[in-house]
C-alpha cells in the first residue's frame, strides 16, 4: 500500500521546555529532551530532568549547540556570523581561532567581587566553533527563553547564554549574623546575589550546570517547601525566599541547655509558590560555625 504523503505532520510539545515541534525528530529542537517519553515523578511530586541523548543537537537562532558526553558534558557551539554568546572565561573548553573575543564588564563590580563573583562576562562572536565545559561531573541544563521569559538562577550554575538573553542581578535578601563577642560575622547561605536571565524581544538559549542530578516542582500559589539552600539551581520569578531555621531544643527547657545545642541547628530555604524550582542533587554543606544569631533577614523558625 502506497505510503499517504498528505498525511498530517503530529505535532508535539516538549513538557520540558514548552516548545512546539513537527514531531519528525526523536529529541527536542530547542533543548534537546527526547521526545514521547513519559515523565519521571517522586511520590513527592519531583519531576526527573528529561533524558537527554548523548549528541543532541539545539537550535539557537541561526546557530546550533551538540551536547556531548554523559558524565561531564560539553557544549559543542557551532555559530552563525551573526550569533554571539556570552560565558565565564573558567568554562572555556576550546574554540577556533577565527570566533572573535571580547569583554563584556557589568555594573556594580565593586560588590560582586567582594561576593567572589566573576566582574567581566567573556562574548564570542561567530562564525567558529567554540565549546564549554564546567569540568565537572553532572548534568547540563538547557533552558530555552521565550520572549517575556524570565528565570532567576544560583550563582556559580550558569554556564553560557546566548546574546539574545539579557542579564541582571540582585540581592538574594536570605542572610544572617553570628555574633562572638564583638566579632559579627554575616553568612548567605544561598549566596549574597542572584542572577537574572530573560529574553525580552526574541527566543534565546540559557545553559546551566547542576552536580548529580536535577529534580523541578511546581508550586502553587502559597505552596511552601524547604530545600538545602545550595541545593537550589533556578526558580521562577514568582517563587519567593525566605530563612528557614529549625533548632533542636533540650528535654529541659532551661535556658543553658538550648544554648548548648545551637551547632545541631539547621538551615533551610524556604520556597513559596507559584512557580517551577529545581534542586540539584549533589550539593555543598553550609557550615555553621555554632555562634548566637545575632540578627537575621526575614525568617521562619521551628524548635523541636
Amino acid at each position: 500500500m502506497p505510503a499517504n504523503n498528505n498525511a498530517p505532520i503530529r505535532e508535539n510539545t516538549c513538557a520540558w521546555c514548552g516548545a512546539v515541534s513537527d514531531g519528525t525528530s526523536l529529541s527536542c529542537p530547542a533543548c534537546g529532551a527526547t521526545i514521547d517519553v513519559r515523565r519521571n515523578i517522586t511520590r513527592s511530586e519531583w519531576v526527573e530532568l528529561p533524558g537527554r541523548k548523548d549528541m543532541a543537537k539545539l537550535q539557537f537562532g541561526h546557530s546550533c549547540c551538540q551536547i556531548e558526553g554523559a558524565y561531564v558534558p560539553v557544549a559543542d557551539m557551532e555559530l552563525a556570523p551573526e550569533d554571539s554568546v556570552y560565558f565565564g572565561h573558567h568554562v572555556l573548553l576550546w574554540m577556533d581561532p577565527q570566533v572573535r573575543v571580547s569583554a563584556m564588564s557589568m555594573k556594580g563590580a565593586w560588590k560582586r567581587l567582594m561576593a567572589g563573583l566573576p566582574i567581566i562576562m567573556t562574548v564570542a562572536q561567530g562564525p567558529g566553533h567554540i565549546a564549554f565545559s564546567r569540568d565537572l561531573p553532572g548534568e547540563m541544563i538547557a533552558l530555552p527563553l521565550q520572549p517575556g521569559q524570565v528565570v532567576d538562577v544560583r550563582e556559580h550554575v550558569f554556564l553560557v547564554a546566548t546574546g539574545q538573553i539579557t542579564y541582571n542581578w540582585f540581592n538574594t535578601g536570605v542572610w544572617f549574623t553570628t555574633k562572638d563577642g564583638d566579632e559579627t560575622e554575616t553568612h548567605y547561605p544561598v549566596g549574597m546575589f542572584m542572577d537574572r536571565f530573560s529574553s525580552p524581544q526574541t527566543p534565546g538559549l540559557l545553559l546551566l550546570h547542576a552536580g548529580g542530578n536535577v529534580f523541578t516542582r511546581e508550586l502553587s500559589p502559597g505552596q511552601s517547601i524547604l530545600v538545602k539552600p545550595t541545593a537550589l539551581l533556578f526558580k521562577a520569578p514568582t517563587v519567593q525566599m525566605q530563612l528557614h531555621i529549625e533548632q533542636p531544643r533540650s528535654a529541659k527547657s532551661s535556658w543553658s541547655s538550648w544554648v548548648s545545642t545551637w551547632n545541631n541547628r539547621h538551615f533551610w530555604l524556604r520556597l513559596t509558590g507559584p512557580g517551577r524550582v529545581a534542586v540539584q542533587s549533589a550539593f555543598e554543606h553550609l557550615e555553621d560555625n555554632g555562634r548566637n544569631i545575632y540578627s537575621h533577614s526575614d525568617a521562619t523558625w521551628q524548635r523541636w
